[in-house]
């Protein structure tokens, strides 16, 4: 890593910060898409010493440098790491430009992916600097360094020269040494050497408070700690990505302040994601009360600002990984706030209490709205995933019931990127499942239009794109569970719930039975691919997609078999007590559930007789196993078969049978009906046992 950190040192003592400026924007641009430093430099090397290799041609080429020399050149940038963002952190609270201001918190923002650099940002101080910068405290940093900034900087550059005289003496005894010493002791000595460049480092970094009352070495800081989280490489922002090809030229067309504010925001994202520690002390420092107060108000404009996206992120991530917060946040009038910038982003025009104008002419959300979208939809349902299952108040209840509106149009509109409509809709589909059930009839509150989807007089268009919504979920072989189960979860509640949603999804989905000749889960439509998640390996899929199947069959256990088949059905009626079949219904269920009849048609009332209930299709004709066997013979047969029953017995495996309520208990009374000739043969083995063990 090529940062002169004692050059920046040197411009911030002599107050020329155009030169800190230039310095720093070098720093941006050969970092900026970097974000495993110690893993990219590696890589880095390794294709330098193979394109070598490559130009020399010689078969037996040794690497000039030794992975001890690569572990203490990332030891020494690490180093240098720490010291950068530790005097940014200082430098930026000293009232710069705004300009060197936007270029430093650049720099922060790129030093934050790292987590072994952390230890500067997560400190009270810094958080606080921080949180000033992006708008959501006025409070100073309350953990300023004792010592003048003279003297500050003096420590840093102490420390450095110190570092470098250390390096010097390794590589001159390293070169004093002869080839097979230098296999044997060198490592050793590298280590000791890096032990001191850290442990002088840490020195100077403890005598001018890094942590306060929560120091940490740079030595234990690269060992990594349990506060910390690695950030991962995940998709990046399609926000962020627009706008990378012309990052400086775009916050040029920003306020100073916003974009100063963008790039705080950011610094805190990484941060926060990163750090336990600093999760805990955004909590303690309660600066969630300004995220809050910051939303509100930039909602109340009449355009928001790119800044609200950061806004937005920071406060998923740290309902995401406070519990506490969530419940904070929910308290203080969250979901209204939210609801609020939904609303805003949207852009809605109501017709009715809960009807909004959506047609063929209304516009794709933006790219930008999109994204603010998801973030929304992402927090909401951090903070509304408890209150599935309880019974909302008056006020909450109108509040869920204009949100669900909202989701509505979030279903129902087209954004302008296929990616972000896909996003968008797998967002609503969680949130939605995570709302009390009765606020969801709004859903169906949209009067009947030419063109629309109905059912029984009621508008199905929302339920026909969620239906839409799960076959496309159906297609995605990877993480089935995660992208699933919250679709099915919601289906399954609103069928039953709704006879109308119920009979109009039954009709595409379990179409009436005609051709019996294949097993349920063969095939491709919508019904076989879910039969067949009936037997999947996860058990939360398999016991959502059975129960999504038996509401469509209004919970009737012999309508379910025969769609399903015995089978794959087996699962579901042991885990009820339903294996018996004794009943029809299933007993004590809340669906609202229609009287119209499962009328057979006429193809599969001619082969119904045929029909294997366990496998749910008609199988050929098989001979009779019994066919030609004497009386004797067929007495001889069935005596191998409780032998070879209570031989499993007696390993383990039990015979199993039904109660009265249907479900599965242990066979009783088969050792004592055990046949003379069975009883005779284990005593004959069980003397021979013991004359073994004599």
């Amino acid at each position: 890593m090529d940062v002169d950190l004692e050059g920046i040192i040197q411009h911030i003592k002599q107050g020329n910060e155009n030169g800190v400026q230039t310095q720093l924007q070098e720093f941006n641009k050969e970092f900026a898409q970097c974000f495993f430093f110690d893993a990219e430099e590696r890589d880095r090397r390794k294709q330098r010493r193979l394109e070598e290799f490559k130009k020399n041609k010689v078969r037996d080429y040794t690497d000039s440098d030794s992975d001890y020399d690569e572990y203490d050149q990332e030891d020494r940038d690490l180093i240098l790491r720490q010291n950068l963002a530790l005097v940014l952190l200082r430098f930026i609270r000293t009232g710069v430009k705004s300009r060197v201001l936007r270029v430093s918190l650049r720099t922060l923002r790129i030093l934050s992916r790292d987590k072994k650099v952390l230890g500067p940002f997560v400190t009270d101080g810094a958080l606080l600097t921080l949180a000033k910068l992006a708008g959501l405290t006025t409070c100073d940093a309350s953990e300023e360094a004792s010592d003048p900034d003279i003297d500050f900087y003096d420590n840093i550059l102490v420390s450095l020269a110190e570092a470098k005289v250390l390096q010097c003496r390794a590589n001159e005894y390293d070169g004093d040494m002869d080839a097979t010493d230098q296999n044997e002791e060198g490592c050793t000595y590298d280590e000791d050497a890096k032990s001191d460049i850290s442990n002088a480092t840490s020195g100077d970094l403890d005598s001018i408070s890094w942590f306060g009352s929560h120091r940490t070495s740079i030595n234990e800081m690269h060992r990594g700690s349990i506060n910390h989280k690695m950030l991962e490489r995940g998709r990046r922002d399609r926000r962020e990505s627009k706008m990378e090809t012309g990052e400086e030229e775009q916050e040029d067309g920003d306020s100073g302040e916003e974009a100063q504010r963008k790039e705080a925001l950011k610094v805190l994202c990484n941060v926060v994601y990163n750090s336990t520690w600093a999760q805990e002390r955004f909590s303690a420092l309660r600066l969630m009360c300004g995220l809050i107060e910051r939303l509100s108000s930039s909602v109340s404009c009449s355009s928001p600002s790119s800044v609200q996206f950061y806004e937005l992120r920071l406060m998923f991530l740290i309902t995401a990984l406070r519990p506490e917060l969530r419940t904070q946040l929910q308290q203080e009038g969250g979901v209204s706030v939210l609801t609020a910038a939904l609303e805003s982003s949207l852009e809605v025009q109501w017709t009715d209490q809960y009807v909004c104008v959506l047609g063929p002419t209304t516009p794709p959300i933006s790219l930008e709205a999109s994204q603010r979208i998801i973030e929304i939809l992402k927090t909401l349902f951090n903070i509304t995933c408890s209150t599935h299952r309880q019974e909302p108040s008056e006020d909450n209840a109108a509040l869920y019931r204009h949100l669900v509106a909202l989701l509505r149009v979030c279903l129902m509109r087209k954004c302008i990127l296929p990616d972000d409509n896909y996003e968008l809709q797998g967002h609503t589909v969680n949130l939605l499942s995570a709302l009390p059930l009765q606020c969801l009839d709004v859903l169906l509150m949209v009067p009947v239009e030419p063109g629309s989807q109905q059912c029984q007089g009621v508008n199905m268009d929302c339920v026909h794109t969620l239906m839409l919504f799960m076959e496309r979920r159906l297609d995605s072989g990877d993480k089935i569970k995660e992208k699933l189960t919250p679709i099915l979860n919601l289906l399954t509640e609103s069928c039953r719930a709704h006879r109308e949603t119920r009979h109009y999804i039954r009709k595409h989905i379990l179409p009436p039975l005609r051709d019996a000749t294949h097993r349920p889960e063969e095939g491709s439509t919508v019904k076989s691919r879910l039969i067949r998640l009936m037997t999947h390996l996860d058990t939360d899929v398999k016991h959502c997609a059975a129960d999504f199947l038996f509401v469509l069959c209004k919970e009737n256990v012999s309508r379910f078999v025969k769609y399903t088949g015995y089978g794959n059905a087996a699962g579901l009626l042991a885990s009820r007590g339903l294996l018996g079949g004794q009943s029809c219904r299933a007993p004590a269920t809340d669906g609202q559930y229609s009287s119209d009849s499962d009328s057979d048609t006429e193809e599969y009332r001619q082969v119904k007789d045929r029909i294997n209930l366990v496998t749910g299709r008609v199988e050929t004709e098989q001979p009779d196993p019994m066919e030609g066997m004497t009386e004797e013979e067929k007495e001889e047969e069935a005596k191998r078969l409780i032998m070879l029953f209570n031989k499993l017995s007696r390993g383990g495996i039990h015979a199993m049978t039904m109660d009265t309520e249907g479900k599965l208990v242990q066979m009783t009374g088969m050792r004592e009906n055990s046949l003379p000739e069975e009883r005779e043969s284990e005593s004959e083995n069980d003397r021979e046992e013991e004359g073994e063990k004599n």
